[in-house]
């Protein structure tokens, strides 16, 4: 059996990937499927905007009691699904959900309130301006196989509070997981065609792009972002697209040694290294570097890989055999290419068939398939460095800019070099982390995406702004209306006077020039 879902016939079968046990065999949804749960969507979301935002308030923070107390069966199936242990199944995915739900519970009813808008222009005083935010109706979500229940989550839960409906696609590898977020949404009372997973492949993706949802989110490959973006763009329909990184960490010559390895091995080891925000580039000081490899080398001896079912588990197998073949070729390619293999760079096929041991990799360079294609792999690949400003090159040369991680002593250098990093988070002595951050945007730079999700930035993706603007004094013609001529011109350009000049002799010429022009009788 292989360790991924397939389609058979109109059927989706999901796999454990440690095991290739069955876990469950789910009917795919037509293309006509998806276009019916997006009309149910359309048809419930103005009466769920109509409640009022206090009490979606309420529904959030009754998943959030829910999520909570089944918080080790939800690790358990993230875990039988994708693979990752169930302790980091908690600490990456519910406690981060749990977290993002908190989030929106606190902030959402501020967010969305009006916002009074004042004028600063002395001619717009007798007016009252206001930004309302208002939901688009229906979002479509892709959702990857890497988080399956973090990732959606907290992109559902932003899209909810803000009035919206949800129409979830999940990744064909993890339809379960999805199911299970619906599920507990449905039990903390949301009306269930507020909320709708539809399960396939590709196709059903791409008919949830064609479908008249009001926006679309998307995580994914850059290559499938492409795809999504241009559909989207022919009948302009909003998108945010997080498209993955290959993420630098530099270690700089006061880096504290002890921890930058330890960090090191987390950040490109966790889930198996299959996360858009892991550690995909390691550059070293030359005067720590040989240091530093042996380090990692000693500590990756100490890691425990297996079935993340059993609780000393620290590395999972990956989602499948497709990428278990781009790692391993990526590693080949490298070592063909003058790389030192120093640790792993094998499969372990005693584990099953999607288990790759944790790898390092000496001496990389910047032009190997290695460090400029994403790897998602349990790889870490290391390359020297002599200088900050050599580093800042190097870290800058990808066509990815999600993340970056600076490992400094020194605050202040660490601030300074990270203004100089295109990426779009950039952390001290840490990595990741910032994912679980719920008040911090998540999205990046260059081929890294568009748009942001999290925190009010992920909200403000969620909503369409609104300016309404009323006049205090309706009852009179506005200056600016018709009834244009020479004396009028001669006004408007005193008024301009009077606001913008910067002498004061000349603000009180533009006053005198100025003078009738509210009280101008030639207006029609």
């Amino acid at each position: 059996m292989p360790s991924e879902a397939k389609i058979a016939g109109a059927t989706l079968v999901s796999t454990n990937p440690a095991t290739g046990e069955v876990l469950a065999e789910l009917a795919c949804a037509s293309a006509d499927d998806v276009r019916t749960a997006v009309q149910r969507a359309k048809s419930a979301q103005p009466q769920w905007q109509a409640t009022p935002v206090r009490a979606r308030i309420a529904v959030l923070r009754r998943f959030q009691e829910l999520l909570n107390e089944r918080r080790m069966d939800v690790a358990r199936l993230i875990c039988r699904e994708a693979g990752k242990p169930a302790a980091e199944a908690l600490a990456t995915e519910v406690l981060v959900v749990l977290d993002a739900a908190q989030f929106c519970i606190h902030n959402a009813h501020r967010f969305l309130r009006d916002k009074p808008l004042p004028h600063a222009n002395l001619a717009m005083k007798t007016k009252r301006g206001k930004l309302v935010r208002e939901p688009y109706g229906v979002i479509g979500i892709v959702a990857p196989w890497n988080y399956p229940f973090s990732i959606p989550a907290i992109e559902t839960l932003g899209a909810l509070v803000a009035g919206n409906a949800v129409v979830l696609k999940p990744s064909e590898c993890t339809p379960l997981v999805a199911l299970e977020l619906e599920r507990l949404l449905l039990a903390a009372g949301v009306n269930p065609h507020l909320m709708q997973v539809v399960v396939g492949e590709g196709p059903v993706g791409a008919a949830l792009v064609e479908s008249p949802v009001d926006k679309l989110i998307f995580t994914g490959s850059v290559a499938t972002g492409k795809r999504v973006g241009e559909a989207a763009a022919r009948r302009l329909l909003p998108v945010v697209l997080e498209l993955g990184g290959k993420d630098p960490m530099i270690v700089l010559d006061d880096a504290d040694l002890e921890v930058a390895t330890s960090g090191a091995l987390w950040a490109a080891f966790m889930n198996a290294g299959q996360t858009c925000l892991s550690l995909e580039r390691c550059y070293v000081h030359r005067s720590l570097y040989e240091p530093f490899l042996s380090k990692c080398r000693e500590k990756i001896a100490k890691l425990r890989v297996g079935n993340g079912i059993d609780s000393e588990v620290e590395i999972g197998p990956m989602i499948h055999e497709r990428q278990l073949k781009i790692v391993e070729e990526q590693v080949n390619d490298a070592v063909q290419r003058g790389a030192r293999l120093l640790a792993g760079g094998k499969r372990l096929t005693e584990l099953g068939p999607n288990f790759y041991a944790p790898t390092l990799l000496a001496d990389v360079t910047n032009d190997m398939r290695l460090m400029q294609e994403e790897t998602f792999g349990p790889v870490l690949p290391v390359a020297p460095f002599d200088s900050d400003e050599e580093v800042i090159r190097v870290a800058n040369d990808s066509e990815f800019g999600l993340a970056a991680s600076v490992w400094t002593g020194s605050r202040r250098r660490g601030e300074a070099m990270a203004a100089r990093i295109k990426a779009g988070t950039v952390m001290l002595n840490d990595m990741i982390s910032c994912f679980g951050i719920a008040e911090a945007p998540h999205g990046g730079f260059k081929q890294s995406g568009i748009g942001r999700t999290h925190g009010e930035i992920g909200l403000q993706e969620m909503v369409q702004t609104k300016y309404v603007d009323v006049d205090l004094i309706p009852g009179i013609r506005k200056v600016w209306w018709f009834g244009y001529g020479r004396k009028y011109q001669q006004q408007m350009n005193g008024f301009i006077d009077v606001l913008f000049a910067r002498s004061w002799a000349k603000k009180l010429k533009g006053a005198l020039r100025s003078a009738g022009l509210f009280r101008r009788s030639t207006r029609i």
